[in-house]
């Protein structure tokens, strides 16, 4: 058996009481443990000694959950709990029955990339600032602040000029994230295995409207310009403010997300079909 940690959503009261249930069921490790998403300390320091990761809630629950995980490698296997996920593996009626095959080595591994933010601060004192980085397995959102008015944001790819944006927002999502914000907001939906970058402006008055598929090398920058204050969120957990004159650095993450899977590749068309309401003929 292996040394397994229980990563549940809070916020939905049936989460933790399958996260005892899976514990007392599955018989675990000694050193297997169960705590809150939203208590990232206590993540951090259980995670290093842990082979295995199980999810209990959505989507969500899983990006915080990667955030911990993905530096050591380990794999996250996703117990669906609300809405239908494109990440999550399992529904949360089939879990104690299902989970076994994951214990037991018997499913695939399969990496998602990643992109990492790096925010360089206007000049403060000897020179600019840089914090980060940030890892994203969905996206980074540079977007505008409390106030109602668009920000003005230049763009830039591989250090050449792409345009200078007057918008609600900019995005760079993965192809994991291609299926959220980005979605939403009209841009292209790719295979989850792919490499790619997708960079799509939202409620643009100037420059490009279409979203832009992106090489896996592309190294975006995006500079804030006007007057007008933005955030900056990366898979909607860290809010980094912004002014005009700083700079978000884009690229991918050296980082990879890990998934254990039971179903073939193919069956992210089925949860999309599904999550997208489409009807399928003969069913």
């Amino acid at each position: 058996m292996k040394i397994v940690g229980i990563v549940y959503n809070a916020h939905i009261p049936e989460a933790l009481d399958m996260s005892s249930a899976i514990f007392d069921a599955l018989a675990l490790k000694k050193d297997s443990w169960f705590a809150s998403a939203e208590d990232l300390d206590t993540l951090r320091q259980r995670v290093p000694e842990t082979e295995l990761v199980i999810t209990i809630g959505g989507d969500g629950t899983i990006l915080r959950a990667v955030r911990v995980t993905a530096p050591y490698n380990i794999p996250v296997v996703g117990i669906n709990m609300g809405r239908l996920g494109f990440m999550t593996e399992i529904q949360g009626h089939e879990a104690l029955e299902k989970l076994p095959l994951y214990l037991n080595g018997e499913c695939r591994v399969e990496e998602r990339n990643m992109l990492q933010a790096r925010v360089i601060k206007g000049e403060e004192g000897g020179g600019p600032r840089v914090d980060g980085p940030y890892h994203a397995l969905n996206d980074a959102v540079l977007a505008r602040g409390g106030a109602s008015r668009v920000v003005t944001i230049r763009a830039s790819i591989d250090s050449a000029h792409l345009a200078t944006f007057r918008a609600d927002a900019v995005i760079l999502s993965t192809a994991t994230g291609s299926t959220g914000y980005n979605l939403a907001v009209g841009g292209p939906i790719l295979d989850p295995r792919s490499e790619a970058l997708v960079l799509k402006p939202v409620a643009a008055h100037m420059g490009l409207t279409a979203g832009l598929v992106l090489a896996p090398s592309a190294k975006v920058h995006l500079s804030l310009e006007g007057y007008q204050q933005a955030i900056l969120s990366v898979d909607g957990y860290v809010d980094y403010p912004l002014v005009p004159g700083d700079r978000v650095e884009l690229e991918q993450s050296p980082l990879k997300a890990k998934f254990l899977r039971a179903d073939p590749p193919y069956q992210f068309y089925a949860t999309l079909t599904r999550r997208l309401g489409f009807s399928i003929r003969g069913q």
